[in-house]
Formats: structure tokens, C-alpha cells, sequence
């Protein structure tokens, strides 16, 4: 997939405030992820025992760090070559450069996939959620944590509305989705565990899902 100029300039933005992350922390860490890839989701350690798992749009931190107990582990994201370059070659994940437009791996091939903060960046909302179908087996879960915004900005070119999953995955079966206030902006895994339920007049706020492939 070729890059579009507002893709070299969302990824320029997104490359610098990880190094600036890796440069104000020295390292960067990720044992704030398991419990949202677990407790957060009611999804038990063991659930994930044997597990072929794809984090979409995961950052240098090592997301999947946690998750010894999979058969494979891999992060997808377009700026992979250069997280390695941040410590993420360290990590026993496999990372993927690539886009989630074109995600190389053969149909029905993930039993979880995840994309936490990450789906509003995308290039196009509608090839990823293709992607996201084509690769997830039948029964397979897919959990999403994501900004719901009214307006596209810069960094976060696909504005998502509360009806997401309604309008792009009307084939799956939700089990759990809720939708939450934006209490402190810019900071979306706070906003997460602190679960104040957004109002119907909500322009804004966090839409977390889990639903499943039908089988």
C-alpha cells in the first residue's frame, strides 16, 4: 500500500512521540496491557492458551509481552522497522510492517484480534474492517478499544460514530459493548478503566466492544 501524504504525516507525528516516550521514560514498558487483553474483556490467562493473537496498530511497548501462553503473537503496524530501533527488538512478539489495509496472512487465520487506540488512525476504515474479517477464523474474537469523535483529525483520519460495529460488523455477534465518557482527554486507557458511562447527547467518547466471528 502506498503512502498518502496525510499517511507520512501521521506516521511523522506518531514516530515522534514515541521517541519522545522512549527519551522521557529510557524505556518502554508494557505491564499495563495484560489486563486489558484479559480481566478487562472477562477473558481468563488460559483463554489465550495455544491462541494465534493479531494486535493491530501495537506501538513499540511490547503489547503482547504477556501472552507466553499463545502459539504465536504478532503486532501489526507500519512503523514496526523503526519500533525495533526503540528496544522493541527485545521483545519475543513478532512484529509485522504493515498496513491493516493489507494484512499479510491467509484467510481465517487469527483466533483474536485486537485494536486498542488504534482503529481512528487508519487509512481507510473500510479495506481494514475487510482485513479484519477475512483473517479472523470463525468464532474468533475481535476487541476493540477506540475514540469516538465527531470530526477527523490529522492523526485520526477516520472519524467513529457510536454505531461502529452496527454499520461494519452487523455479521457478528456482539457480547459485550459499552460505551464511555472521554473524562480525561488525550489519555484513552484511563478513560477506559474508569468506565463513566457516556450520555445519549455524547458527541465523544470511548466505544469498547468484543464480538465474534459467526461460525
Amino acid at each position: 500500500m502506498s503512502k498518502s501524504l496525510r499517511s507520512r504525516f501521521k506516521e511523522l507525528v506518531e514516530i515522534s512521540f514515541w521517541r519522545y516516550k522512549k527519551l522521557k521514560e529510557g524505556e518502554l514498558t508494557n505491564e499495563h496491557y495484560k489486563t486489558f487483553y484479559t480481566d478487562y474483556f472477562d477473558l481468563k490467562d488460559e483463554f489465550y492458551d495455544d491462541k494465534i493473537v493479531l494486535d493491530i496498530g501495537c506501538g513499540p511497548r511490547g503489547s503482547l509481552e504477556w501472552a507466553d501462553m499463545t502459539k504465536e503473537r504478532y503486532g501489526l503496524d507500519p512503523l514496526t522497522d523503526k519500533y525495533l530501533k526503540l528496544g522493541a527488538n527485545k521483545h519475543k512478539m513478532k512484529y509485522v510492517n504493515a498496513y491493516s489495509e493489507n494484512i499479510p496472512f491467509e484467510d481465517n487465520y487469527f483466533d483474536v484480534i485486537c485494536s486498542f487506540n488504534s482503529l481512528d488512525h487508519v487509512e481507510s476504515i473500510d479495506k481494514t474492517v475487510s482485513e479484519i474479517k477475512r483473517v479472523l477464523k470463525k468464532g474468533g474474537l475481535f476487541l476493540l478499544i477506540v475514540d469516538v469523535h465527531p470530526y477527523p483529525t490529522p492523526t485520526e483520519p477516520q472519524s467513529i460514530k457510536w454505531d461502529f460495529i452496527q454499520k461494519y460488523f452487523p455479521d457478528f455477534k456482539i457480547l459485550t459493548e459499552h460505551r464511555y465518557k472521554n473524562s480525561e482527554l488525550g489519555k484513552i486507557y484511563v478513560n477506559a478503566r474508569n468506565k463513566h458511562m457516556a450520555e445519549e447527547s455524547d458527541k465523544s467518547g470511548l466505544l469498547v466492544c468484543k464480538i465474534q466471528k459467526g461460525e
